[in-house]
């Protein structure tokens, strides 16, 4: 005949491991209903992409600013100018010499690249608030700055996430979206 145990009983001295959850401490998912849903699903790639170019734009520009006010690279600058400047008579290469030394100082280069920072940035938050499907009115403003060339990431490569996210967020179910919460 078979033997039978005694049901085994944890030990006094080891307690139960916690039952397995797979949020380990994350918040809950938001319960999105279908429209909601099928909307951020729509704005995920366009968002995506416009979060990537942005950051990498706004990384780009704080590094060749950083690599140009570098020591090494106002050497390289000036050089490069001089060289320029060589093929002009020697009376015009002092006025020319002044002239750009106003372009070329460290404050002029740091406020000349504010814009395109602080533009991208605002491209980088209004995707984040786009993806999550939160304020419409700044998703449409990125999504235009992002059609801009010389404002968007990249020099025109942000068109083609702004068009898409331009296309998608005037669809009457995404707009109505944004609005329910």
């Amino acid at each position: 005949p078979p033997s039978r145990s005694a049901p085994s009983r944890p030990c006094a001295s080891r307690p139960e491991p916690p039952a397995m959850d797979d949020t380990q401490g994350l918040p809950p998912a938001p319960d999105l209903d279908p429209a909601r849903a099928k909307a951020a699903q729509d704005l995920k790639v366009p968002a995506l992409l416009m979060m990537g170019m942005g950051g990498l734009w706004v990384l780009y520009t704080l590094f060749g600013l950083y690599r140009t006010l570098s020591p090494a690279g106002m050497e390289q600058l000036q050089g490069t100018v001089e060289k320029a400047l060589s093929v002009y008579p020697p009376e015009l290469r002092v006025q020319m010499r002044e002239i750009l030394s106003h372009f070329l100082s460290p404050a002029f280069l740091t406020v000349s690249a504010l814009p395109g920072v602080c533009l991208n940035g605002l491209v980088v938050f209004g995707a984040w608030k786009m993806k999550n499907l939160q304020l419409y009115g700044l998703a449409m403003t990125v999504a235009i700055i992002c059609c801009i060339p010389c404002c968007g990431p990249g020099w025109g490569l942000g068109l083609i996430p702004g068009i898409w996210s331009l296309v998608v967020l005037n669809r009457p179910q995404v707009k109505a979206a944004f609005r329910s919460k």
